[in-house]
């Protein structure tokens, strides 16, 4: 049966636009709290209290959209992700924003549960792999276009109004569709101990993406900037950073499929960390070397999430497949609160070089571990692997995609 993608548009539009006011919020913040002489362990603050509210949400708003249905539910979250914005434009706080940001971090997991269960009720499991795709296009496309804007125009509470704009204009899509809501199925949970003894890497691969990638995109401005470069520049080192993560997911993925997942994972941790090697050495080098090693670090840790989502869905029961995937949300969220937070501390007593420092030590342990476990057990055998759907990982910030049903027997933990 042809799959009929106007019956997906309004959800996909809607959380573009959100996207939208992601990407812009991204660079924004850090480039106004570092004129206000903010200190870097507040910027990293700011960021993690957005992770934290993500995380919170995760964990409570389901229940909002079980009570409501999905689109009065989407209506909900947009509001509050607008209003929480727009009050950043009026009280200028680092404290204040943090508390604003976490509000804003609640609704947009929220808006992320809504559109992803509705999109997973929606498609069917030939059609799923690419509504999926389209989904993390219409992410990451807006994501994209957020710092464009901030190329454009100086960072002011302008731009912040801007975004809380983005925000109301995603119920536009979802008003003027009127698209049918979904029954939300109920799936079984798996705590962190569950995904643990299923796969050990996947889970760290999911934490460790939170505690790197998140500091990257959070606190690369302060980084920038203390070598004397505007928002222009920070704007297109954002946007070359997105640009890079999402064209790598699925060559990532498809080797991954061919070759195991642990040594793309390898792969893509030994290279991140050179390119977090370059930018050490890099000193006050000209912008074309920064732009060059920020799309090799990004691109190079931007499938890490996927492939730790992919090793947890080789070895599931039929069954576990959402639960697993809210188990690798919890430990990515409580990573990217961590991070920011940690780092920025790092950042604020040594150098806004020691960033690079961190995501060094972040990648190098995590390949010492991926490699010890390589030593310790094989892969999955290629044709008992579940089918690799790229995830969305930060920027975007969104939640992992449910992944298809697999249909095999329990596999050795790897």
């Amino acid at each position: 049966m042809a799959l009929s993608y106007a019956a997906f548009a309004p959800v996909l539009l809607g959380i573009a636009s959100a996207q939208v006011a992601q990407g812009l919020l991204g660079p924004l913040i850090p480039l106004l709290l570092i004129e206000q002489l903010v200190p870097t362990s507040q910027i990293g603050m700011v960021a993690s209290a957005h992770s934290l509210g993500f995380l919170i949400g995760a964990l409570t708003c389901q229940r909002i959209v079980l009570r409501l249905g999905h689109g009065r539910a989407f209506v909900t979250f947009a509001v509050l992700a607008a209003d929480a914005i727009l009050l950043m434009a009026l009280w200028q706080s680092a404290w204040g924003w943090a508390l604003l940001r976490g509000l804003s971090g609640v609704a947009y997991a929220g808006m992320c549960i809504v559109a992803e269960s509705w999109l997973n009720a929606r498609a069917d499991n030939a059609s799923r792999g690419r509504v999926f795709a389209l989904y993390m296009v219409a992410s990451w496309s807006g994501s994209v276009a957020g710092p464009l804007i901030l190329g454009v125009l100086p960072p002011s509470a302008t731009l912040i109004a801007a975004a809380g704009m983005a925000f109301v204009t995603s119920l536009l899509p979802i008003a003027l569709g009127q698209p049918a809501n979904p029954e939300v199925a109920h799936g079984r949970r798996m705590g962190l101990l569950d995904l643990l003894r299923t796969s050990p890497v996947g889970m760290l691969c999911g934490f460790g993406t939170g505690l790197a990638n998140s500091v990257f995109h959070a606190l690369s401005p302060v980084y920038l900037q203390s070598l004397g470069h505007g928002a222009s520049v920070v704007a297109g080192f954002v946007i070359a950073a997105n640009i890079a993560g999402l064209a790598v997911q699925m060559p990532a993925g498809i080797l991954s499929d061919r070759i195991g997942r642990r040594p793309v994972a390898l792969a893509s941790l030994l290279g991140a960390g050179a390119a977090s090697v370059g930018f050490l050495l890099a000193g006050d080098a000209p912008v074309w070397l920064l732009l060059t090693l920020g799309v090799a670090l990004a691109g190079m840790a931007s499938p890490l999430y996927g492939l730790g989502a992919g090793l947890t869905n080789d070895r599931l029961e039929s069954g576990d497949a959402v639960g697993a995937a809210g188990a690798l949300l919890l430990v990515w969220a409580s990573g990217a609160t961590i991070g920011p937070i940690l780092c920025g501390i790092i950042m604020e007593y040594t150098a806004p070089a020691a960033l690079f420092a961190y995501l060094l030590a972040v990648f190098a342990a995590l390949a010492l571990f991926i490699l010890s476990r390589m030593l310790l057990r094989a892969e999955v055998p290629r044709d008992r692997r579940a089918q690799f759907v790229p995830a969305a990982t930060p920027p975007a910030g969104l939640p992992a995609t449910p992944q298809p049903e697999p249909s095999h027997a329990p596999r050795e933990t790897p």
